[in-house]
């Protein structure tokens, strides 16, 4: 009897009361597909301020357009970065499903806040217009008013980070690894994922960006306020559908204990009773019992792996300290960390390409004709493009290519996650092409036109600006989807949070190497007794061409640097290259 109820639980997994989850009641597409729903409204409440925030800033909170360009970039990268903090908190001490509800409530604090403000004139900086009183500047927020939009920007950007950091990994946590069709509906689920996400960034970029615009912020931060708000309860009503993994303790710990442990023993002389030897007698190699199935078959007795050998030094019977014991299975756990690093690092470079659709892109397609029909599109509008791009792709990928594929290759994933980021990341370079070609077109239209110093609209219209965003959107989907689930297949059980956190924050460091690459290129063109690439009254004087054209082979370099990496990486994770 006792047997058989082994049989039917999770093992590793427990529900929502902390009890033991049970095959066939907890677990499945039905449960990942609350995390889906819930991701919609997340990103909705997000990038609906996000996109626009730039304006609110400048506009009514009267900060020069630098430092409300610098605030947005600050808000957005801390968001991004703090998902390693909501993933190392999932593994560590709480499950992805608290970790996701006490993020929500933070983020829902941080909007009531922003909504107050923005409702309440007296927590506002007086109104002004400058075209008027040009004697007379706008008094620019300060003091507890300022305290009060910060704190509800950073409380905001604390949530998102919880968030991002546990939503992914809770509903990809849903299926059963060892089976070939759970790891399909793995698949599935991290590009539906994407999908959702794109469709919450459809109604921000449009609907809120319409009502911040013209019937107020107010209005707009009620709309994000409510849309979490609702995320909650149906995020909630999935409870008993959930399987949740049990933390297993902080993986910082483990990984920094597998690095001391075998600097320390390396300047130690060691005899040879103590020398990487027998390790089976040793009483450190037991296997852990809280494992998954694939992870205790995964267990050696014997001796470490040989890739990353100076790590095997951290496995000793006597260590330098007691507590530096290292088992063999924690140092293949950091060796596998260790690996998935320069995959990351490839990624950086990509998003770098990224943040060009909301800076320069929108730049160009403002200064363009942007009228449909008889209806004018807002520049915050105009990043619909890639997402709609995103929202076909999805599903024509994961319903269509991926079959076909499976059938051609005979193999299980039909394209392995690497291959996919490597389809990501060429396509980047393809978008860097085109929009230096599309920009050429661009000024030409303007010379020929007389329109160099105007900031008139160009007559040709902004469609022409599609393009880029039609290869960056759809890299944008290869990458995103493949990194997620990259991450969560590959990294140990124990730091799966916390790897696919480094999505997110590979999207905050290519927002700030944007930054940092622009100031680069303006301050080295501008020594040359030129004026900057990226300076003038206008963006028709800007030599945007010549900088699109860098970032084109920026990231030729680039994709040959994770060509490098990625060829010689060997997946640990079943399926990822198992015929059918």
């Amino acid at each position: 009897m006792e047997g058989g109820y082994q049989d039917t639980r999770w093992e590793g997994y427990v529900d929502w009361r902390n009890k033991p989850a049970l095959r066939g009641k907890h677990g499945g597409m039905l449960a990942a597909s609350f995390a889906l729903a819930v991701e919609v409204l997340e990103n909705l409440a997000y990038l609906a301020n996000a996109s626009n925030l730039v304006l609110y800033l400048s506009k009514y909170m009267h900060l020069s357009p630098s430092k409300s360009a610098n605030n947005v970039t600050n808000f957005m990268g801390t968001a991004f970065l703090l998902a390693l903090l909501g993933g190392f908190l999932s593994d560590a001490f709480f499950t992805t499903y608290h970790i996701y509800l006490i993020s929500a409530l933070i983020e829902f604090l941080g909007l009531i806040i922003l909504t107050i403000q923005a409702w309440t004139p007296s927590l506002k900086p007086p109104t002004c217009d400058p075209s008027t009183t040009p004697s007379m500047p706008c008094q620019e927020i300060d003091g507890g008013k300022a305290a009060m939009l910060f704190i509800g920007l950073y409380l905001v950007a604390l949530g998102v980070g919880g968030i991002k950091g546990s939503l992914p990994t809770h509903g990809a946590e849903q299926f059963d690894e060892n089976t070939p069709q759970g790891r399909k509906q793995r698949s599935t689920f991290f590009n539906y994922f994407v999908f959702c996400l794109s469709f919450g960034a459809l109604i921000a970029v449009t609907f809120v960006v319409w009502v911040e615009d013209n019937k107020g912020w107010e209005w707009g931060f009620a709309i994000s306020t409510i849309a979490i708000l609702v995320s909650i309860p149906i995020f909630f009503f999935g409870s008993g559908f959930y399987r949740n993994k049990i933390p297993s303790g902080s993986p910082l710990t483990t990984i920094c204990k597998v690095l001391v442990a075998a600097m320390l023993n390396g300047c130690m002389s060691r005899n040879s009773s103590n020398a990487i030897a027998n390790l089976s007698a040793s009483p450190s190699f037991e296997p852990e019992t809280n494992k998954e199935p694939e992870e205790n078959a995964k267990q050696t007795d014997e001796i470490p792996t040989q890739s990353l050998k100076f790590l095997n030094r951290a496995v000793v019977y006597k260590p330098a300290h007691p507590a530096l014991q290292c088992t063999v299975n924690q140092v293949e756990d950091v060796k596998i960390v260790l690996k998935i690093l320069p995959i990351f690092a490839c990624t950086i470079a990509l998003n770098c390409c990224l943040a060009q659709l909301s800076t320069f892109s929108v730049e160009q397609a403002a200064s363009m004709d942007t009228k449909l029909g008889s209806l004018k599109i807002p520049p915050a509008s105009l990043p619909v493009f890639p997402v709609v791009f995103i929202m076909i792709l999805a599903p024509v990928y994961d319903h269509l290519i991926i079959p076909f594929a499976r059938r051609v290759t005979n193999t299980e994933m039909g394209i392995t996650h690497l291959q996919r980021i490597g389809i990501g990341l060429f396509l980047s370079i393809i978008s860097m092409a085109v929009a230096a070609l599309v920009e050429i077109k661009r000024k030409r239209v303007a010379t020929d036109s007389g329109l160099l110093d105007s900031t008139a609209p160009l007559p040709i219209t902004f469609f022409w600006i599609a393009l880029q965003y039609l290869f960056l959107g759809s890299a944008d989907l290869f990458t995103l989807a493949g990194l997620l689930e990259f991450f969560f297949t590959e990294a140990p059980s124990s730091m799966r949070s916390l790897a696919t956190s480094l999505s997110w924050t590979s999207l905050a460091m290519g927002y700030y190497l944007s930054s940092v690459i622009v100031s680069i290129v303006n301050n080295v063109t501008g020594n040359s007794g030129h004026s900057p690439w990226l300076s003038g009254y206008t963006i028709n004087r800007y030599h945007l061409d010549r900088f699109y054209w860098l970032m084109c082979v920026l990231s030729t370099l680039n994709f040959l640097h994770y060509l490098f990496w990625a060829m010689r990486y060997k997946y640990r994770s079943a399926g990822a290259g198992a015929r059918k």
